[in-house]
């Protein structure tokens, strides 16, 4: 009850606080600058100025304290030591480079980077073209987006079930042994196996963004001018070819955005490895050594470190992401 207490609380107060906020702020811009007068004219071009300032301080102000003050801060705690004791300039730096679990887990994202991203933008695409030609299109794009509503820990307790492996002549529960028992092969302990095992977690995080990729590839199909299509039809187009060779290209720019918001998301994945491996067994990732290394390992200056490579990663795509959803907005 006292959790229920203080969110109501927190939640009625960050309303009532806002709503209080832009009243008085503009209340006291209309006071300085008022509308009546021999400066009139000024004053209203001022407050107008002024004004928008005003409605966006909360979210500028916001940024600054959980991203921007963050950032300075961890370049600092990696230039230190593990409780920020004592100045070690660059030597978390050095340390990383040659870490075997950082090498780890950089090859492991690479290979997500590679798989993640591809595999959820064409599982997306085939169907996003395959649910607008069937009549029951919509309840099958419903059915592909669940998992989106699915949290990454509880996604992995799911799939935790599907890889579950028991002893060699013990009932299989998972459905991935079951399955290969039933056609006589032997169970395995997958997500135990050595470099296979990124392979498994990933098709859970692909499970997951299918449906993601799937909403927006559809619209954009949508989108499509139907006169393209019509005069490919009039010049003999198979549907392949049609879908191919003239809608593909047209929504190259979507497909683009798609493939880079879930490689960003794929930068930071933590929660996948974190519940089903926790990086043993090959399967470290940057976001899960981040974590090891901060709460487990209590070294806040090897944990930023890694933090910011994490960030250096993620800022170019990201800019070029943002850069590219404008140009499809214009």
């Amino acid at each position: 009850m006292e959790q229920l207490f203080w969110a109501f609380f927190t939640m009625v107060t960050g309303v009532f606080g806002c709503v209080a906020y832009f009243f008085f702020s503009n209340l006291a811009l209309d006071r300085a600058c008022p509308a009546r007068g021999p400066n009139a004219g000024r004053n209203i071009n001022r407050a107008n100025a002024i004004r928008p300032w005003l409605f966006l301080f909360p979210a500028i102000f916001v940024l600054g304290v959980y991203l921007i003050y963050p950032v300075i801060n961890s370049v600092w705690l990696s230039l230190n030591d593990a409780r920020t004791e004592n100045f070690v300039g660059l030597d978390n730096w050095k340390w990383l480079v040659g870490d075997e679990k950082f090498l780890e887990s950089m090859r492991n994202n690479l290979f997500w980077l590679v798989v993640v991203p591809a595999l959820s933008t064409f599982f997306g695409l085939i169907a996003a073209a395959l649910t607008d030609r069937i009549k029951w299109g919509n309840l099958a794009k419903s059915l592909i987006f669940m998992p989106m509503a699915i949290s990454f820990i509880g996604a992995s307790v799911i799939w935790k079930f599907v890889y579950d492996y028991r002893g060699e002549g013990m009932e299989q529960i998972g459905v991935l042994n079951a399955i290969i028992v039933a056609m006589g092969g032997t169970p395995q302990a997958w997500i135990t196996v050595p470099f296979w095992n990124n392979f498994f977690l990933m098709l859970i995080l692909v499970w997951i963004q299918t449906g993601f990729a799937m909403v927006i590839l559809s619209a954009a199909l949508r989108g499509i001018s139907e006169e393209t299509i019509e005069a490919a039809i009039l010049d003999g187009a198979s549907p392949l070819q049609i879908f191919w060779k003239i809608k593909i290209p047209q929504i190259w720019g979507t497909i683009a955005v798609v493939w880079t918001t879930i490689t960003i998301l794929v930068l930071k994945v933590f929660d996948i490895v974190l519940a089903m491996t926790n990086g043993q067994w090959g399967s470290q990732v940057l976001a899960n050594l981040m974590f090891d290394w901060m709460f487990r390992g209590g070294d806040f200056g090897r944990a930023s470190t890694i933090a910011l490579v994490i960030m250096l990663l993620v800022t170019p795509i990201m800019v070029w992401n943002i850069r590219n959803a404008r140009k499809e907005m214009q």
